[in-house]
């Protein structure tokens, strides 16, 4: 699977079926600036950068990247991105600990059979619900709890869509990730509400209509015994 444009100035460049199965999947925000929602699991940085290139944006650093958690799937990339660019780093401030301090466990590394080194995160977030206008768009970032203590849900409404990232909604809720399922409850009934009209989640790739997205939760949601 190639990279390719999703809506306008958003694209996906990384993920199981793109660079690497050990990653998450990575998106790309051109806003004047480029932004990564998430960077992979870090042993394919070089095709991320280079399908951003593909994609014609060969000229551009990446400026900033946002994590929509700790896990090592999503954040295993930073260090090599943030040294190559000076990307700024955003994470929600539950997760921020696991990553500034290299845990093995709650970043998942262990289940990777590698280490995260420490990863300094310039911005913590730690409202339930804070706004960053990045040009002319506005991106909300969303406490939403479940998957792990500081999961973050990020959405923006773009050319007539809502779009929202929520990456790991599917789980899993391990007690060792600092789960909670009656957060991930909570969590998944506010993006219900969002009423998105696209999702881009975290490891199977883009829902496209506003009927796929809410199928899409509501079955995790039966399957977890919520709905």
């Amino acid at each position: 699977m190639k990279p390719y444009e999703i809506i306008k100035n958003i694209f996906i460049v990384g993920g199981p079926d793109i660079t690497d199965g050990r990653d998450g999947c990575v998106y790309l925000l051109n806003l004047g600036e480029l932004v990564l929602i998430d960077s992979g699991a870090g042993w394919s940085v070089d095709k991320i950068v280079q399908n951003a290139e593909k994609l014609g944006f060969g000229s551009m650093g990446i400026s900033r990247i946002f994590l929509t958690h700790c896990h090592i799937d999503h954040s295993g990339g930073v260090p090599e991105i943030k040294s190559r660019f000076g990307s700024k780093v955003y994470v929600h401030k539950l997760d921020a600990p696991p990553l500034e301090n290299g845990d093995s466990i709650l970043t998942a590394a262990k289940w990777y059979q590698t280490t995260l080194p420490p990863i300094h995160v310039d911005v913590k977030l730690n409202l339930p619900e804070e706004i960053l206008r990045i040009g002319t768009e506005k991106i909300t970032f969303l406490h939403t709890p479940g998957h792990t203590p500081g999961s973050l849900s990020i959405y923006l409404d773009t050319k007539g869509k809502r779009v929202i990232f929520a990456q790991d909604i599917h789980g899993p809720l391990l007690p060792e990730f600092g789960s909670n399922l009656d957060d991930w409850d909570r969590s998944t009934q506010r993006l219900l509400d969002l009423q998105a009209d696209i999702l881009c989640e975290g490891h199977f790739g883009v829902y496209k209509t506003r009927k796929e997205v809410k199928n899409y939760i509501i079955s995790l949601r039966r399957q977890y015994g919520v709905e």
